[in-house]
């Protein structure tokens, strides 16, 4: 469906440049999604075995919050939390 985030209760038209800046998060977001899946292969490498399992799940758990806020910082989707003692 076309224009799907008109039907979308809290968002809003996006500038060419506020749609390029996302698409350069996303697109970092993806490279390091690569980056977190590689470290996760075990495989017969040494050093991917010697590697904190958890650690990494908590890091990818993280990195894939803070994508999710830097996308959100640019789209400012309104929400019902939004009040004027948020401003």
């Amino acid at each position: 469906m076309e224009n799907q985030h008109r039907k979308i209760r809290g968002y809003r038209e996006l500038t060419k440049a506020e749609i390029d800046l996302m698409n350069e998060i996303k697109d970092v977001e993806a490279r390091t999604a690569a980056v977190i899946h590689k470290m996760g292969e075990r495989n017969a490498d040494p050093v991917v075995r010697a590697l904190d399992m958890r650690s990494l799940a908590v890091a990818r758990t993280h990195l894939q919050t803070g994508f999710m806020w830097a996308v959100r910082a640019v789209a400012k989707p309104e929400s019902g939390w939004d009040g004027p003692e948020n401003g």
